[in-house]
């Protein structure tokens, strides 16, 4: 069962901060499998493998973010990165994500204090 509460996610495709400002406590974060170290070491065996790698990495690297996002009511993504759309729309082919309302908004490289400052902003206008 889903709590009343609201969580924010700052990422690109490396990283994914989760920010429950109603919690005590931090979320934590997120590393995706998708480093640089592999996709050198894919990219030396064939463009398309590397391609075919970074999508099944980064499905993962979504499957963990979405598992925790069953928890929340309300959601934003945010960050510099187009990974917030891709997740965004990876999520939206997922029924369960349905009654979850979930807001992406563009940020920069912003600090931890920032990023809580970002959502706590957003959510306060809601």
């Amino acid at each position: 069962m889903k709590a009343n509460n609201n969580l924010g996610i700052w990422m690109d495709h490396s990283v994914a901060n989760l920010i429950d400002i109603d919690a005590r406590k931090e979320c934590g974060s997120i590393a995706s499998n998708f480093t640089s170290d592999t996709k050198e070491d894919a990219l030396n065996k064939s463009e398309n493998l590397m391609h075919n790698k970074r999508q099944q990495m980064n499905e993962k690297f979504y499957d963990t973010i979405g598992a925790q996002i069953l928890k929340y009511n309300h959601v934003l993504l945010f960050g510099p990165t187009n990974a917030k759309v891709e997740l965004h729309n990876y999520l939206n082919k997922d029924s369960h994500f349905k009654n979850i309302k979930i807001d992406v908004a563009s940020s920069d490289n912003i600090t931890d204090n920032e990023q809580v400052a970002f959502v706590k902003n957003h959510f306060a206008k809601v």
